[in-house]
């Protein structure tokens, strides 16, 4: 509970101190009395927030518009604990505003520079029995969010009455909440979704565009939020993974986001990032992206126990220049106990020579671990300094499975012990990121998908992933799994494309060797591929449909579109810049994958021809005379 506390009572801190640039003005409580209403926005086209005190309950609604036109229909927001219900009842008090402006940069994301400009306002109540709530509001060209802000002493929180109303008509697309957070998505509208539980973070289309749902800044101290949901309403309820959230000090709750724009907004939104605290690792040049050779589709249980095995993974990334190779689970197991960890692994493992074998080729080395094994402090501190001692460049740790508050004490836990013995992250069955990847730099990438290792995805899961779940952060889809014709959804050039359609600090590649050689012009783009990014833009989409993205590295733009349906001919703005460019594109042919390359201005329209459920990759550099590749 001590890490817990002190990330709360950092975060009260932070709001009340005003660590980020900004500039207050206290609005004085007769001013604004007798007002019933109170606006936030960044500017006048940007989303607005309008907070409404009902005189007659005391209870709060929060609407969102953009350019005049409503997003997310009146909502209720309030929060209840053990002491009080500030849910209801409530008496307006004062408002403070301010502007928060931030510049910082990541090692992964969409893009690696960030510029931030909110503008935000605290609204404080109080209630007949002298309970004080602040509802701390903010706005940005692409979001709104908002957070509960409590005093101590107020007991345990039972829960939030906070929810979003959707017009029932809105297009919806939906995960159906599971722990792993590796539901399906699928498309409904608001009203017409089954009842139960959903991600939250979910997509829906209405008159003033696109919104997102998310969450930020959530830690040990609080408790993570789904989706409840009736069917015939447009109502989507908060409900958290805990009937109690213990506390024993002061309370900033997680940021209730809503990104919202037009499509190409929200895909492009770092909102949630932008939103969490601070990075809390000073020196980050030990954190490295890079494409990873992943060994578990490639291999199974027999790779993850055979030095032999991982040593030919390791000459084939190294034969590639690919930067890392993933040992995953059986390499610390019994050899002839599956699943049973070897009590005398850090004597008898093998796994020290391959990590000296794949320094030598220049290959470093990531190892899956089970949460198990890292689930109290002393684990911990036998298995991360050994990891760190041998060398080792990241985990993969599997089996979270809990969006509960003992759990997320324990990321707090890890990532801060990660940190400092210099361990990248890869979390599967895990939370999503909700702005962890800004505040812990070195959490590369979450699982929290229905990724590749599925056999139950389908062409349009792919193309809403873009828009839904890899809008929050990095995710560890794991493409590449050429090999698995039959159990997965889209074509050979749709797998390439996923290589640049979804975004991965850490982008493990799921195939085998033999499927790469197989493939060679899948296998010449995986070589090119980075795994951090410099921009990134929606070139078209429509969730449930198609999503191109183009993704920048250095001066070269990278293309990965994905389509669910019939075979066509698409049209894609080339919208990367004017002047001329090399386009280099990998399609699907009657006999395997095919490449074009033509000559084109940007803002000009490339098609492509797009097999069933298919897709194409792409790159494009700056054309002169003499330019005849852009791979290098």
């Amino acid at each position: 509970m001590a890490v817990s506390l002190t990330r709360t009572r950092t975060a009260v801190a932070a709001l009340s101190a005003g660590l980020v640039a900004a500039l207050f003005t206290t609005v004085p409580a007769h001013a604004e009395r007798h007002e019933r209403s109170w606006s936030v926005s960044e500017a006048a086209r940007t989303p607005r927030a309008r907070i409404a005190l009902d005189d007659t309950t005391g209870t709060l609604s929060l609407t969102v518009s953009r350019d005049g036109r409503t997003v997310v229909e009146p909502s209720p927001v309030g929060i209840v604990t053990e002491r009080a219900d500030l849910s209801q009842g409530l008496r307006f008090l004062h408002r403070k505003d301010r502007t928060v402006k931030e510049r910082y940069r990541t090692k992964s994301g969409k893009r690696l520079e960030r510029r931030v400009r909110m503008n935000e306002s605290r609204l404080s109540f109080t209630t007949g029995a002298g309970a004080r709530l602040d509802l701390v509001v903010r706005a940005s060209a692409d979001g709104i969010a908002y957070r509960y802000v409590l005093p101590a002493g107020y007991g345990d929180v039972l829960g939030e009455t906070s929810a979003f109303n959707l017009p029932p008509d809105a297009s919806a697309w939906l995960g159906a909440y599971r722990v792993d957070n590796e539901g399906r998505f699928n498309q409904y509208t608001a009203a017409t979704a089954p009842t139960g539980e959903y991600s939250d973070q979910a997509l829906f289309s209405t008159a003033g565009g696109y919104t997102l749902l998310a969450e930020s800044d959530l830690t040990g101290a609080y408790s993570g939020a789904r989706l409840a949901h009736d069917q015939g309403t447009g109502t989507y309820r908060i409900r958290l993974a805990d009937d109690r959230v213990h506390t024993g000090g002061p309370l900033a709750t997680p940021w209730r986001a809503m990104v919202t724009g037009d499509l190409a907004t929200v895909t492009r939104s770092t909102f949630t990032d932008d939103l969490a605290p601070a990075a809390e690792v000073a020196d980050t040049s030990w954190i490295r992206p890079g494409t990873v050779l992943w060994t578990w589709l490639a291999g199974g249980r027999a790779a993850g126990q055979s030095l032999a095995a991982q040593k030919a993974y390791v000459d084939y990334a190294a034969e590639r220049h690919w930067p890392y190779e993933a040992v995953d689970a059986g390499w610390y197991f019994k050899t002839d106990e599956w699943d049973t960890t070897d009590p005398n692994w850090q004597t008898d493992s093998w796994l020290p020579q391959l990590v000296d074998y794949a320094r030598a080729k220049g290959v470093g080395i990531v190892v899956w671990i089970h949460q198990r094994d890292l689930d109290t402090p002393e684990e911990r501190a036998q298995w991360l300094p050994t990891l760190e001692r041998w060398g080792v460049k990241g985990v993969k740790i599997d089996f979270m499975n809990s969006e509960a508050q003992s759990m997320l004490q324990w990321y707090d836990a890890i990532l801060r012990e990660t940190a400092a013995h210099h361990l990248m992250v890869d979390f599967h069955g895990s939370t999503i990121p909700k702005g962890i990847q800004r505040t812990w730099p070195q959490a590369m990438t979450m699982e929290g998908v229905g990724g590749e290792e599925k056999r139950t995805n389908t062409a349009a899961h792919l193309t809403i992933l873009p828009f839904t779940r890899n809008v929050i952060g990095s995710m560890d889809f794991t493409p590449g799994g050429f090999q698995r014709v039959g159990q997965r959804p889209d074509s050979d050039a749709a797998e390439v494309g996923l290589t640049v359609a979804y975004e991965s600090g850490l982008q493990m590649f799921a195939g085998t060797p033999e499927s790469y050689d197989a493939r060679p012009l899948a296998r010449a783009f995986l070589d090119q591929v980075p795994a951090a990014w410099d921009d990134t833009r929606l070139l078209a989409g429509r969730p449930g449909q198609e999503a191109v993205l183009a993704r920048r590295g250095g001066d070269r733009w990278f293309l990965g579109g994905v389509y669910s349906g019939a075979a066509r001919t698409a049209g894609v703005p080339l919208s990367i810049g004017p002047g001329r460019w090399l386009v280099e594109t990998i399609r699907d042919g009657a006999d395997g994958l095919v490449q074009d390359r033509r000559i084109l201005r940007g803002g000009d329209t490339l098609g492509v021809d797009i097999a069933a459920d298919g897709g194409f990759a792409g790159i494009a550099c700056r054309w002169h005379p003499g330019v005849t590749t852009c791979y290098r």
